[in-house]
């Protein structure tokens, strides 16, 4: 597996998933593997994020020594990178299949991954500090690799197409994973949570004629019943509009000159 001084020499050739790791002598700890190292790893993560997980905190977790962690695996890195892709396994990829057409099976994913990101707060900037390159990973790519294809767009549109759906779904399950942690960290449910927030600076005089054009809008917003409601509904609305545009794209690509 990675040292860690490997990872910092070439991160972009450093991942769990390209190394052998050499075979250990003897037994490792009694009932302790890797899955149930990986999984103590994920309930710290959602529990503490990411700079609070350490193998000495791992370890006590467990009830085992540090020492005992090093059997499975070498670096904490290890066990993020593991971590990542259990996370990409929680993507329903038989769902996807069932899901019909490629704009149902782009809704799907863009859900499945969006519900991912907000139980796992942590896995946001995990995605872009690690190759993503587990078998989970891969499965969830295809998919998504599978359902663009499909789309007819000619193959030097299709990676736009990807970045245009998929990105957006990472910064929004990024942001609304972000908003909970914070409501969660101050005690408060996020309906009162954005509650406050949203009053507190409609109150505050320094911020009147800025909002002056926003009232409107923030209204609407209030006018929902929670903030799950918002959420959902902004990302179902905002999902129509990138698969609108995928199909007038297609559309466009038939009357277009081949792209060099």
């Amino acid at each position: 597996m990675v040292k860690a001084a490997d990872r910092a020499k070439n991160p972009a050739r450093s991942s769990v998933w390209l190394e052998q790791r050499a075979a250990r002598s003897g037994g490792g700890p009694a009932g302790l593997d890797r899955d149930r190292i990986v999984a103590a790893a994920i309930r710290m993560l959602d529990e503490e994020g990411l700079a609070k997980l350490s193998m000495r905190k791992l370890a006590t977790e467990l009830n085992v020594t540090a020492m005992s962690l090093y059997w499975y695996v070498d670096t904490k890195d290890d066990i993020i990178e593991y971590a990542v892709d259990t996370g990409y396994g929680e993507v329903d990829v038989e769902a996807v299949d069932a899901a019909g057409d490629w704009r149902d099976r782009i809704r799907v994913l863009a859900l499945e991954y969006r519900r991912m990101l907000v139980r796992h707060p942590w896995m946001s900037t995990c995605a872009g500090q690690y190759l993503n390159i587990g078998p989970h990973a891969i499965a969830v790519g295809s998919k998504i690799q599978e359902a663009i294809r499909d789309t007819g767009l000619p193959i030097t549109r299709q990676p736009s197409a990807m970045s245009a759906v998929f990105q957006f779904v990472y910064g929004y399950g990024t942001i609304e994973a972000q908003f909970g942690r914070s409501a969660q960290q101050a005690g408060m449910s996020q309906d009162d949570f954005y509650s406050d927030a949203i009053k507190t600076f409609r109150e505050d005089p320094q911020f009147t004629e800025a909002l002056e054009d926003m009232t409107d809008l923030l209204d609407e917003r209030a006018s929902h019943a929670n903030v799950t409601a918002i959420w959902d509904r902004d990302f179902d609305y905002a999902l129509d509009v990138l698969i609108a545009g995928i199909e007038v794209m297609v559309e466009r690509s038939r009357t277009e000159e081949p792209q060099q």
